[in-house]
């Protein structure tokens, strides 16, 4: 008996009232939106730490140029 027992699905409308739907949520997709490599705060931290660097090298430069100043300006004996 059991091979004999099929399992079929009957569908079931009401024959009056109000008749239920499933929506179905479908993936829509968007556009792919371009991240920076950098973020902002990177790039400021990366630009202050060049320009101390520059400070340092303009700070450098002067010495040196004063130094020579003061070596050519020396007596010689």
């Amino acid at each position: 008996m059991t091979s004999e027992i099929k399992n079929v699905i009957h569908e079931v409308l009401p024959k009056h009232g109000m008749l239920h739907q499933e929506d179905m949520t479908t993936t829509v997709l968007c556009k792919p939106k371009l991240l920076p490599l950098k973020s902002v705060t990177l790039e400021k931290l990366e630009q202050m730490q060049k320009e101390a660097q520059d400070k340092v090298k303009q700070q450098d430069l002067e010495e040196q140029e004063t130094a020579m100043r003061d070596n050519n300006q020396l007596p010689e004996f």
